[in-house]
């Protein structure tokens, strides 16, 4: 069991800048692959980013949406996730929620509200 808590959201204007962090209740380093989702709403929950980790490199990859703005990174030694969000647009408005995989539906954080917003 690992329970994860993000933060960071907020209220930016279009252009801006923000960066999210998930940091888990124990260890993440066993956790090979972690993700970022995000929900607007009316719409379904979609995969904005994911990182996942062998003993040799680290693989991310991310929504076409997001590519050349969001970067995803991870702190094992901190136990936290991060996305970096850049040149934000209004369509990026929504809940952020951070994910590892597991059984059943995986852990999720109760998510954070990031609107961008002139």
């Amino acid at each position: 069991q690992v329970q994860l808590v993000e933060s960071g959201g907020g209220l930016v204007q279009p252009g801006g800048s923000l960066k999210l962090s998930c940091a888990a209740s124990r260890s993440i380093a066993s956790y090979k692959l972690m993700g970022w989702y995000r929900q607007a709403p009316g719409n379904v929950r979609e995969l904005v980013a994911t990182i996942s980790t062998t003993s040799e490199n680290t693989n991310t990859n991310y929504a076409d949406s997001v590519k050349g703005r969001f970067t995803i990174s991870r702190d094992d030694a901190r136990g936290t996730l991060y996305l970096q969000m850049n040149s934000l647009k209004p369509e990026d408005t929504a809940v952020y929620y951070c994910h590892i995989p597991g059984v059943g539906n995986g852990y999720w954080g109760q998510g954070t509200q990031v609107t961008v917003s002139s």
